[in-house]
């Protein structure tokens, strides 16, 4: 039986994902999205489905919770790396993101919490917290992996050097 490698990663991907559907479900309103940006476009099919493509990214997040999901797959799979590529990518934030939101919150209100209220309030703003979470979690697997790569490949090195024979050896040598 396959032992489950990050397992507190994989859990909040797919926590993260829940509240990210959760979110989605409460604050749909897809009649407004389509009377505004994709009614006016229905005579140019090329246009309309740009416009499509550009709501479903714009408006919902359910794709977010789609890339949380398969980043949380990869993370399962060990593939740290490019789980974590996904996670980001679906919850929309990176550090300098985050810090940088944070900072112009501070610089125009005065305080932080003008930034973290309505993502704490919200089940879409949880969901974009704990993915944030099991980002960062998921960074430390990421550099111990590396370390633990880094020490295999050294290894492999010193055994093959080590396992080679010496060309100097006449008896090792190819006739001529």
């Amino acid at each position: 039986m396959r032992r489950v490698k990050h397992r507190d990663g994989v859990a909040l991907c797919v926590l993260s994902s829940a509240l990210l559907l959760a979110g989605e479900l409460t604050t749909s309103s897809l009649g407004l999205i389509y009377a505004n940006y994709l009614e006016p476009e229905i005579g140019n099919p090329p246009f309309f489905a740009l416009r499509t493509v550009l709501a479903v990214l714009a408006f919902t997040t359910a794709f977010g919770a789609i890339l949380v999901l398969a980043g949380g797959w990869y993370f399962l799979l060990g593939r740290v790396s490019r789980g974590r590529f996904l996670v980001g990518f679906g919850v929309g934030f990176t550090s300098l993101t985050i810090l940088s939101k944070v900072a112009y919150a501070v610089l125009v209100s005065g305080t932080p919490l003008a930034f973290f209220l309505p993502l704490a309030t919200t089940l879409t703003g949880l969901g974009i917290l704990v993915g944030t979470v099991a980002h960062t979690v998921m960074a430390q697997y990421a550099l111990l992996l590396k370390k633990h790569a880094r020490n295999a490949v050294r290894r492999w090195r010193r055994a093959r050097r080590a396992g080679r024979p010496r060309v100097e050896d006449p008896d090792l040598r190819s006739p001529t």
